[in-house]
């Protein structure tokens, strides 16, 4: 069995069924639903309703997106990756786009083994990824989907409960799971967070991405800090593993920013926004389509996503470099 799954391609594991999985989710998603509102909330704005109906289009997507970008991911043959659209169309039907992600992986593994194993390949190969996604998303996708809204709405009720704690609990893990090989943004959409708890989240993925351009400034320069800054700090993850402390100043600002944007300013987001940060800012243009464009709101996302996550983690990170907790080139990103 062992040989059979070797030469098929398929490796059960963590790291792949989880980080690199959810990883090539978050493309599939970025590629339709997070663009797609991005493209309604433009034609909206600017009174275009072709605009607007092409964001819908996009955002109808999803399923189909997410299934092709994880098959993908997977490094399935062509007939499987193209069938896995429909198994993630029928994921996302029944269980909203966590059902797409388990039953888009699912489908597409099943859907190797049998690849090229008999003469009607081309009948037998999509046949049984499209229905194995459709079996795995009628009998699981409602009961995936129901969990992790549950799941979510316990965040969300916890953070208006406890928004200091919860606060800065929400947005140092959502921070640290953008900056890992995982998908904040994923989470934050089968999650559906919202509302304070998606606004916190925000922060402390935005925390992350700033406070490392900032920080690595030195060693990365300009170029550093736009990959980093309005990029992703998942460029970072080499130098992680190397010296975790690097983590530190990052983390640190997003959870001191937490508390204030949880209870002096309240700061809000959808769940397309959460676990973006300012990876082409779009949590600031999720952040603006949840709480209106106001001038408030712009000074707010201001000094919670930029101003005060960089004020705090540069001395914090010119600190542990004299203490040589950090060493120059620590930070370094190959570009």
């Amino acid at each position: 069995m062992k040989a059979f799954l070797q030469r098929k391609g398929i490796n059960p594991s963590l790291h792949t069924y989880v980080v690199r999985s959810l990883s090539f989710m978050a493309l599939g998603l970025f590629s339709s639903l997070i663009i797609g509102l991005i493209i309604e909330t433009t034609g909206q704005q600017l009174s275009l309703p072709s605009v607007e109906e092409v964001g819908v289009l996009a955002m109808s997507m999803t399923g189909p997106a997410i299934g092709v970008a994880i098959a993908y991911g997977l490094k399935a043959p062509p007939l499987v990756l193209f069938a896995a659209a429909i198994a993630g169309a029928a994921g996302e039907d029944l269980g909203g786009p966590a059902g797409s992600y388990i039953t888009a992986l699912i489908a597409t593994e099943c859907g190797k083994m049998v690849s090229k194993e008999t003469r009607i390949d081309i009948i037998v190969t999509p046949l049984t990824t499209i229905t194995v996604g459709s079996v795995i998303a009628a009998f699981i996708g409602p009961n995936v989907e129901s969990g992790m809204r549950s799941f979510g709405q316990l965040v969300m009720w916890a953070t208006d409960q406890q928004p200091i704690i919860m606060g800065v609990l929400v947005a140092t893990l959502m921070g640290l799971a953008l900056t890992a090989p995982i998908s904040s943004a994923a989470i934050a959409i089968m999650l559906e967070l919202e509302g304070v708890a998606a606004g916190v989240a925000t922060v402390g993925c935005t925390a992350q991405m700033v406070g490392f351009a900032i920080s690595s400034f030195r060693e990365n320069g300009v170029s550093g800090l736009l990959s980093l800054g309005i990029g992703t700090s998942m460029l970072q993850i080499a130098n992680v593993v190397k010296n975790p402390l690097i983590l530190i100043p990052p983390t640190v600002a997003g959870a001191v920013v937490a508390p204030f944007a949880t209870t002096v300013f309240v700061m809000e987001n959808n769940p397309a926004g959460a676990g973006m940060g300012s990876s082409g800012f779009v949590g600031q243009i999720m952040t603006f389509q949840t709480m209106g464009f106001h001038i408030d709101v712009a000074l707010a996302v201001l000094f919670f996503h930029f101003l005060i996550p960089a004020i705090v983690s540069l001395p914090l990170a010119i600190w542990m470099r004299k203490k040589q907790w950090i060493r120059d080139g620590d930070m370094r990103i190959q570009q």
